[in-house]
């Protein structure tokens, strides 16, 4: 596998997609469900083959992500060959960014010496969609960009 395997849930939500790729490969509900019992090892690799098909899709049309954790926001912008960063960190270490008074205290502190900001920027090193993966493997998650779009319009001005 390139990516990882869909959750259940995932499955489940993915339910008609899977259905439509199963048949694209001439397997009916029938021979899925034979398929299931008597090669499983072959109805795991179409798991597997299904998952990254959807992952390849998602990463491909990934632009923005965001990782939180207690004390840094990474937000992230991915282009064609490198991903722009804005990663922001409170000096307070009672802040908790996890927490809406959290992201209310960003709110207030954003341009104070309260929060330390660095911009960066990093080629991708390895295959565009693999970097993305890692990203997301590491607790980023895809975003609508706001978040990044505000701040980095400030900083531009």
């Amino acid at each position: 596998m390139k990516y990882a395997r869909l959750t259940k849930e995932q499955f489940d939500e993915l339910h008609a997609e899977f259905a439509s790729f199963l048949a694209a490969q001439a397997i009916d509900k029938t021979e899925w469900d034979s398929l299931k019992i008597n090669k499983p090892e072959v109805a795991e690799q179409e798991l597997d083959v299904f998952s990254d098909l959807i992952w390849e899709g998602v990463l491909s049309r990934a632009e923005f992500l965001e990782h939180f954790s207690k004390n840094h926001i990474f937000l992230f912008h991915c282009f064609d060959t490198y991903v722009q960063s804005i990663i922001l960190k409170s000096q307070d270490a009672s802040v908790d960014f996890l927490t809406k008074d959290g992201l209310q205290w960003l709110s207030d502190n954003m341009f104070t010496d309260n929060i330390e900001m660095k911009v960066g920027k990093k080629v991708f090193t390895e295959e565009r969609n693999s970097s993305i993966f890692e990203l997301i493997k590491q607790g980023a998650f895809l975003s609508d960009g706001q978040l990044f779009t505000q701040i980095n319009t400030i900083l531009e001005s």
